[in-house]
């Protein structure tokens, strides 16, 4: 196999990687904390660096330490959306985005600990003549471009609610609503060690459409102000 096309399996094994549910869900649910437009890059970059970094051999002692709480910080982050649904509200929580502000990075860095993806690159590396740090590069570049845009995504739905519009808060509360679902259905698959893998890309695709469809209504309605509305 080429090394070109090699760099390709590579972007598309990070698309694919990008569109997982559980990269979805902790993108999603950080942008209604902290609707940022970086959230879903920086997740991937700190993704991508750990995948690759066990791909070359490099931290399987402390990814192995950190693996078994990601469940756990998923649904975290899930209540954490549960409890912002009730709160009638149209303004940024100002503690959460501070707590929030590194936290796409840091999540991206935890989620990394699965050695499956790892695993995959791993393979590529063995079966090519290829530097191994351009390969996570090319597969970190095909996350961030799934995941960089699903961050803008619902990152645009949320401003444009705390803009006030009334169909707006509906679709910043729909997509809550999702994460709540996904976050709590995803982290409890994965302490029961019930295998999901077969549903996770269709998952994936729901969740990431989820977010086109809530932003795409929002455009033409984000000027008007309404009453609070739960969000």
């Amino acid at each position: 196999m080429t090394h070109s096309a090699l760099l390709t399996l590579a972007v598309a094994l990070g698309l694919r990687h990008g569109v997982d549910p559980d990269h979805l869900a902790a993108i999603d649910g950080l942008s209604r904390l902290r609707p940022s437009r970086w959230n879903g890059v920086l997740f991937a970059i700190g993704h991508g660096i750990v995948v690759t970094l066990l791909a070359v051999g490099v931290g399987g002692l402390l990814a192995r330490s950190i693996g078994p709480y990601t469940p756990w910080l998923l649904i975290l982050l899930g209540a954490i959306n549960l409890w912002r649904l009730q709160k009638p509200v149209t303004h940024r929580h100002r503690g959460f985005s501070r707590v929030a502000r590194s936290s796409p990075l840091l999540l991206g860095i935890l989620f990394g600990a699965g050695f499956e993806t790892a695993s995959q690159l791993s393979a590529l590396i063995l079966a090519a003549d290829v530097n191994p740090w351009l390969l996570g590069l090319t597969f970190s570049a095909g996350m961030m471009l799934v995941d960089g845009i699903d961050g803008y995504l619902a990152a645009r739905t949320q401003n444009q609610a705390i803009a006030g519009g009334r169909r707006a808060l509906r679709a910043s509360r729909s997509l809550g609503i999702f994460v709540v679902v996904f976050s709590f259905g995803l982290g409890g698959a994965e302490l029961l060690k019930l295998d999901i893998d077969r549903f996770a890309l269709p998952l994936g695709c729901v969740l990431f459409w989820s977010a086109r469809e809530t932003s795409g209504e929002t455009h033409a309605n984000s000027i008007a102000r309404t009453e609070p509305y739960r969000l």
